[in-house]
């Protein structure tokens, strides 16, 4: 076990020797989410509702924190292909390391640049106004629950790393991802949806953490009488759960198989 972690430490201090060594793309990446809220609260928001009333910035800004956290999936892909294709995952697991130390430490990493980025998200949100009016224990809760959605992501992103194997093949990936992250509560109600498309949106996995951290923030949520509407606590756990508990075993038989 001692050795283990001592591996594990080593690829996570890899990934923070990259980040030094490539502060554009870190920088990049944070500055991303942030003039994305800008545009949809300065710019598109004066023409957005809120169901059941309420200021749209209120609504938006804890959707786009978990918006933040489900776009991280894409960077998890990106540096797990290129550790594939330069060659680097099989020159480590030709060493005398742990081989899940590679996984380990890639989870490790994005986890602390999803802190980082949760950081400078709440940060922007309380520059533009925004306010939670929950306690102290319930803004844990939500920034928790949002910490577990990026957590569940990030093995989403690992596995479909691993199964594109190369980096072009990302951007058709991104295609087929695309449309589950926008079709969520995050940025719109699913109120004034169409009706079937209402329904998709609020069992969206995402939509059940926005409307989780709306509700612990004490801002504008989701309204909405769907058991999936009424039990979106339970929900941005349960589905974060699930995603893991099919995500990460495929994801470790796919690197398993790599050696083969």
């Amino acid at each position: 076990m001692g050795w283990w972690l001592a591996d594990s430490w080593s690829m996570t201090r890899r990934e923070l020797a990259r980040w030094a060594r490539q502060p554009a793309q870190v920088i990049v990446g944070l500055a991303f989410p942030v003039m994305f809220l800008v545009v949809f609260a300065y710019l598109l928001g004066g023409g957005m509702r809120v169901a059941g009333g309420g200021d749209y910035r209120e609504f938006l800004i804890p959707g786009m924190f978990a918006l933040t956290m489900a776009w991280g999936l894409e960077a998890t892909m990106a540096a797990l292909t290129q550790d594939l294709n330069k060659g680097a995952i099989d020159r480590f697991r030709s060493m005398p390391m742990a081989p899940s130390a590679v996984l380990v430490g890639r989870c490790i990493a994005d986890m602390l640049q999803s802190v980082l980025g949760l950081a400078v998200m709440i940060g922007a949100g309380l520059a533009m106004g925004w306010r939670w009016h929950g306690s102290f224990g319930e803004v844990l809760a939500a920034v928790g629950l949002l910490l577990l959605l990026r957590f569940a992501m990030l093995w989403c992103g690992i596995w479909l790393g691993l199964i594109a194997g190369r980096p072009e093949l990302i951007m058709s990936i991104q295609i087929l991802i695309w449309p589950i992250v926008f079709t969520s509560g995050v940025l719109a109600s699913p109120a004034f949806m169409p009706g079937w498309l209402g329904a998709i949106a609020e069992w969206n996995p995402i939509t059940a953490t926005a409307a989780a951290v709306r509700d612990l923030f004490g801002n504008p949520g989701v309204q909405g009488t769907s058991w999936a509407a009424e039990n979106a606590h339970l929900l941005a756990v349960v589905w974060p759960i699930t995603l893991v508990a099919v995500a990460f075993p495929m994801a470790a038989a796919r690197f398993r198989a790599l050696s083969r």
